[in-house]
């Protein structure tokens, strides 16, 4: 991106994020609905859940941070639906702004929403118990993971955000990439699942995710785990985005 592209985008992204911080059915949907499924699931659900010699805590944090960044990036498409049918996309096409920068103000807004959700849900399980024997590297390789989700599944995200014809149709695509995690390892071992479920829950993405962002936060080494969830993403990444490139100029001309 040119200079003045990033200085577009740069702007678009204040604006982007004041509209944010003004909804706050959108923060209590993105940030309090993860804290009270990570309150349910440890207080309510994890007495009758073995999750082996781990505290149930510990193993079920990473899938919520996994569901965090789901949720959140709905509302990332449904913004950008929101600039689509009140014309604001084609007038910003119509003045010297960087067609690049009204996209990218969109996706770093996720980034930031995404990043004070996770912050926000890691704060809330440390003090009901989590504890973990990550160092520094450890924790910078669990943030890489989670940005590289975020990226991946906002630029997914744009998609609907261009071309749903309603505000029910762009939340709608959410629904699957929040129901996934639940046929992962993400709040339960896969060895405890029926047969086809248990095979597609070890040969999905989210599965090799949470497994890599788990063994990192318990100080061990994510291996193969780590190497498979960055392919998974770095794929689906290279393909949303330019698919949600190939439709916005599509759209705008």
């Amino acid at each position: 991106m040119t200079a003045s592209a990033v200085r577009d985008a740069r702007v678009l992204t204040r604006r982007s994020l004041r509209h944010v911080l003004r909804s706050p059915d959108t923060i209590v949907t993105t940030a309090v609905t993860p804290v009270a499924m990570l309150l349910l699931f440890v207080h309510v659900l994890g007495g009758a859940i073995d999750a082996g010699q781990a505290d149930y805590v510990d193993y079920l944090l990473p899938g919520v941070l996994v569901v965090t960044v789901a949720s959140g990036i709905a509302y990332t498409a449904f913004r950008l639906h929101v600039d689509v049918a009140t014309g604001v996309v084609e007038r910003f096409a119509s003045l010297p702004v960087s067609r690049a920068a009204v996209l990218w103000g969109h996706v770093l807004t996720s980034l930031v929403a995404n990043a004070a959700s996770l912050v926000l849900v890691v704060l809330v399980a440390l003090a009901i118990g989590f504890r973990s024997g990550a160092g520094v590297l450890a924790w910078l390789a669990v943030a890489g993971l989670l940005l590289l989700l975020t990226l991946a599944l906002t630029w997914l995200a744009v998609l609907p955000g261009l071309t749903a014809g309603s505000p029910d149709g762009v939340s709608g695509f959410s629904y699957p990439l929040v129901f996934l995690p639940f046929l992962s390892s993400a709040f339960v071992p896969t060895s405890t699942m029926s047969g086809p479920v248990r095979w597609f829950a070890e040969h999905q993405p989210v599965t090799p995710l949470v497994d890599a962002v788990r063994a990192l936060l318990a100080g061990q080494p994510a291996g193969a785990d780590a190497l498979t969830a960055v392919v998974w993403l770095t794929a689906l990444l290279v393909v949303a985005y330019a698919l949600a490139v190939r439709t916005y100029r599509r759209r705008v001309g």
